[in-house]
């Protein structure tokens, strides 16, 4: 992926969220370039969700503006949705792979949903996309028969299909061991230096933050701000959201 890493690829302006009548979020502003690697901390039910699900247009602004790869949020049509979401990959922590199919057929099924209709263009993307998390030679296994590593190793690939400007990983290491925890880490890092997605990666993982410093983002009191970093986050300034 090519493009210039100065441009915002999301942005929030004053943009309040809420959840039913609750707010969540008030007068977030929020700006992430192109290529931008950006935690998003905060205790449980702080915001972070809500956040990622306001840039997928799942929950609906109450008020203010957003603009998501292209697409303005406060006005965005119900028809529109699908074509956002194609420029964007989720990861979730659970994996979230249809367990009555292959991985193959886990990773065709999102083409087929997103508009592809050539089987050749469809069995090349897959293939690209599952030797990129060095997966190719299990894409006949059902997920039952992977470990947990490998299982997000195949929710990484999906995100990838269609080559997505932004990348939003929630928690995707949580349900992991250390070391295993580490190798998607390295995974999800070799892919933004090589196709340079906007990353927002949801975590409370301190051991991981400090080895790849990224932005920091804190979810509090229905807010949600940058911490200031060089190239080692200031752990004491984080206490209070664990």
């Amino acid at each position: 992926m090519t493009s210039d890493r100065s441009l915002p690829i999301i942005q929030f302006f004053d943009a309040d969220i809420a959840k039913e009548e609750n707010l969540i979020i008030s007068g977030l502003n929020l700006s992430v370039n192109r290529g931008d690697f950006v935690y998003l901390l905060g205790r449980v039910g702080s915001g972070k969700t809500s956040i990622i699900k306001s840039i997928i247009a799942e929950t609906p602004l109450k008020s203010g503006r957003a603009k998501v790869a292209g697409f303005s949020l406060e006005k965005i049509k119900q028809k529109e949705i699908p074509f956002l979401r194609r420029r964007i990959g989720v990861v979730f922590q659970d994996f979230q792979l249809l367990t009555d199919r292959s991985v193959y057929d886990n990773l065709r099924f999102v083409l087929l949903a997103t508009g592809w209709t050539r089987g050749s263009d469809i069995d090349q993307a897959i293939k690209e996309c599952l030797e990129s998390v060095d997966m190719l030679r299990k894409s006949h296994k059902m997920p039952h028969q992977l470990s947990g590593g490998e299982q997000q190793r195949v929710a990484i690939a999906r995100a990838l299909l269609n080559n997505p400007e932004i990348i939003l990983a929630d928690e995707p290491t949580g349900n992991l061991d250390s070391e295993t925890a580490g190798e998607i880490m390295d995974l999800l890092t070799n892919i933004h230096k090589l196709y340079e997605p906007a990353i927002i990666f949801v975590t409370h993982n301190r051991a991981l933050m400090k080895r790849y410093p990224g932005r920091v983002l804190i979810c509090e009191n229905m807010s949600c701000r940058e911490i200031e970093i060089s190239q080692e986050i200031d752990f004491s300034q984080l206490l209070d959201i664990w």
